[in-house]
This record gives C-alpha cells, sequence and structure tokens, in this order.
C-alpha cells in the first residue's frame, strides 16, 4: 500500500495545472458548504431563539377557540385558571411539574396612539417584567431607561415606534384600546424605557406593559391571554409536554391546547424541513466539483494507457491499479477538502462578528427572523465540509478507476 501511495502522490503533480485546477473546484465547494451551513445554522438557531422567547416559549398554553382567532388578539378567549383554581394556582402547578422551570404570563391586546399625521396601531403586551427580562433578551435591547414596574400606568417602547408618535423616554403617551367588553377607552402612560433593536417586532410594533395594570384597564381579573412554559431545554420540550397535558385532561382544562415550540408554529416546521432539504444541496454541490475530478482522472487514464498496460504485464493486479487510481482521487479531495474547510471556517470566523443585512428582503414580512443574520463559526461545520468532501470525491473517483483496471495489457501496449 505504501508503494502505491508513493506512485499515486508522484502522479499527482506530473500535470500541475490540471491536479491544481481539481484541487480548487473541490476547495471551492467545500468553503461553500462550510460557509453555507454556519450561514443556515446561525439564521435557524437565531429564529428558533426569537419564536421561543416572543411567540411559544418551550410550551405554549392558550385557549382552543384563540388559537384559531389569535391574529384577532381576542379578549374573549383567555386562560383564566382550571378548574376552581385561580390562574396564580394554574401556574403554581405547572411550575411543579418535572422540566418546567418557569411559566410566564402575557396578555396581547391592540392599541393605537393618533399623531397629528395617523393613527400609529401597536400591540400591547401586559408582561410580568422580572420573568421577561429572566427568559428574554429585553434586558440588552433597552437602550434607554428601564423596563416596567408593576402596579405603574407606564409602559416600554421601541425606537421606531416612538419616533412614528414623535415621543421619546421621560414623557407621556395617550393610548386607545378596545376593552374586554368591546368599549373603546383611552389611559395616558409614562414611557419608562426605549427598546433598540434589529427585530422589527420590538423596534416598530409591540409596547409593553405591566401586566397588573393592562388587566385593570381592560377588565380582565386574573387572566392572560397565553401562557409560556420555559424548560431546561428547549430540546427537550417534547418530553415534557406529555406531563402539561395530562395536567390539563386532569382538572378539566379541557379548552386549553399545549403546544410545543416545535408544533406552534408552522414556519418554524418550514425550517426544519428546510434543514434537510440543505443537505441534500451540500452533497449536489460536491458532486459538481467531482466532475471535475472524475475528468482529471479520464484524461490521466487516457494518457497513460500504455503506463497501465506496462504495470499491469508486470504483475500489477486489476485491483492494485484500481486502488492507484482512487488514492490519487482521494489525496486531491484531502487537499482540496481541508483547504476548502479553512477557508469557509475563516469566512464564518470573520462574517459572525459583523454579519449579513437582509433588512431590505425583510420589510412587510411578517416572521419572527432578525435582518442582521450572523453566520456560526464552529469546528462541526468545518468538519462536516471536510468529511463530505472527502467521501464523495472518492466516491466520484472510482468511477475512472474501474475504467483504468478493466484494460487488458496486451491492448493497453498497443495505444500509441
Amino acid at each position: 500500500m505504501k508503494f502505491l501511495m508513493n506512485i499515486a502522490f508522484k502522479n499527482m503533480f506530473r500535470n500541475k495545472l490540471r491536479t491544481i485546477v481539481s484541487i480548487l473546484a473541490i476547495a471551492f465547494a467545500v468553503m461553500v458548504i462550510v460557509f453555507t451551513r454556519g450561514l443556515i445554522d446561525g439564521m435557524v438557531a437565531d429564529t428558533y431563539e426569537l419564536y421561543i422567547h416572543y411567540d411559544t416559549g418551550h410550551i405554549k398554553i392558550i385557549d382552543e377557540e384563540y388559537a384559531q382567532k389569535e391574529r384577532l388578539l381576542s379578549l374573549n378567549y383567555t386562560v383564566n385558571g382550571i378548574g376552581d383554581k385561580s390562574l396564580t394556582e394554574m401556574q403554581s402547578d405547572l411550575e411543579e411539574l418535572q422540566g418546567i422551570e418557569m411559566v410566564i404570563p402575557r396578555l396581547k391586546f391592540g392599541a393605537a396612539v393618533s399623531t397629528e399625521e395617523e393613527l400609529v396601531q401597536m400591540l400591547a403586551w401586559g408582561v410580568n417584567s422580572e420573568k421577561e427580562l429572566a427568559f428574554t433578551n429585553l434586558a440588552r435591547e433597552l437602550s434607554q431607561g428601564r423596563m416596567v414596574e408593576a402596579g405603574n400606568r407606564e409602559v416600554v417602547m421601541g425606537t421606531r415606534l416612538l419616533e412614528k408618535i414623535n415621543r421619546s423616554v421621560g414623557e407621556k403617551v395617550t393610548m386607545v384600546y378596545t376593552t374586554a367588553f368591546s368599549s373603546f377607552q383611552g389611559a395616558t402612560f409614562e414611557i419608562v424605557g426605549e427598546i433598540t433593536s434589529n427585530l422589527p417586532l420590538l423596534n416598530e410594533d409591540v409596547v409593553f406593559m405591566p401586566i397588573d395594570t393592562a388587566r385593570q384597564l381592560l377588565y380582565l381579573e386574573e387572566e392572560s391571554t397565553e401562557l409560556l412554559l420555559v424548560g431546561e431545554n428547549r430540546d427537550q420540550a417534547e418530553t415534557y409536554l406529555p406531563a402539561v397535558q395530562n395536567y390539563l385532561e386532569q382538572n378539566g382544562g379541557e379548552k386549553y391546547l399545549a403546544q410545543s415550540w416545535r408544533g406552534g408554529s408552522s414556519f418554524i416546521q418550514l425550517l426544519e424541513v428546510s434543514e434537510t432539504i440543505y443537505n441534500f444541496v451540500y452533497l449536489f454541490l460536491v458532486l459538481l466539483a467531482s466532475i471535475v475530478v472524475i475528468n482529471t482522472l479520464v484524461m490521466i487514464v487516457k494518457e497513460r494507457t500504455q503506463e497501465i498496460g506496462m504495470m499491469s504485464a508486470l504483475g500489477l493486479k486489476s485491483s492494485e491499479i484500481m486502488q492507484l487510481f482512487i488514492l490519487e482521487g482521494t489525496a486531491m479531495a484531502l487537499i482540496g477538502s481541508l483547504a476548502g474547510a479553512i477557508g469557509g471556517g475563516i469566512i464564518n470566523y470573520y462574517l459572525a462578528g459583523v454579519g449579513f443585512d437582509y433588512s431590505a428582503a425583510f420589510q412587510d414580512v411578517d416572521i419572527l427572523m432578525n435582518p442582521i443574520i450572523y453566520p456560526t463559526s464552529k469546528v462541526e461545520h468545518m468538519l462536516f465540509g471536510f468529511a463530505i468532501g472527502v467521501v464523495v470525491t472518492t466516491i466520484t473517483a472510482i468511477i475512472p478507476a474501474r475504467r483504468a483496471a478493466k484494460l487488458e495489457p496486451t491492448e493497453a501496449l498497443r495505444e500509441i
């Protein structure tokens, strides 16, 4: 084997230009794979986090009727306790279930602020500030002021939303809204904080207020439009979902729907399917690069027909001739894949701190996705690209290698 490896390595550089082109083709394909995998991984991971933080939690409990009319922000179908237990007692019970670390109540409703030019519509969220800050990334998104405090008529808004209503932190704003009794009312709030975020939802749509204040204004007692359950790990949500569903069923909570973060959003399900599809795209990219390697080896077989016949006549077996050309293809695959993996890793490392700004593409798109995508820089992406480059290229090298092995010595020696 060592003898064959030495010959294969020497043969690689008999035509340096052709070998270099083959190696560069593999390197480019692997580099694209590593970069694309880092980009997709960064986008998917960030999107999962955003949906979990601002939509689904690890598990979300809502009224089944509310699930059908969630976009209408109806206040007629709330989570208001279970059986003869209040919402507070229900939350305490849920936190006792295995795997559940926190239960976060939210009360969502529509609101608006009138300016001289227009009526600015917004999404009002009544929240428990301590739990929101502990679970989400709101703490680092606050650019001015503080988060709202329970019992106060105060709000926190995004930078873009404040610009729309021509207000700033420290000023007051009057908001109009529809109560649980469908009456149209208004209330004045102090703006105590500003959120500056790349996420349009936070920057220009949502206004946060204390949940107890929201309940009072909407004439709701101890009610929420949803409960977000937070577990130890998002990937284990499916394992403790049955316990939550059993609790609801056994305590007369048939009207409630409990969904994990994977099942609570069709967009999340679409992303999971797309991850599988991208694996086939990676494979296709390497196959395209392998065509260059196949072409190179086919030309080598043609040029060395006499040489192959001579080796066969001197006692080299067909299997050994086949191994010789496979080793030559593998050597090119190793060099190219290594160079591509390192190159892709360097690109991802740089872009992980800079990011790609897709703001223009995300305008008027109603999905929870950060318009600035930061690729992830992981060794596993480099190893994946390297492995798929070596394996696929080596397998495709079998085609010309078999052709060389099948040459008859007498016929090969007659070639000029």
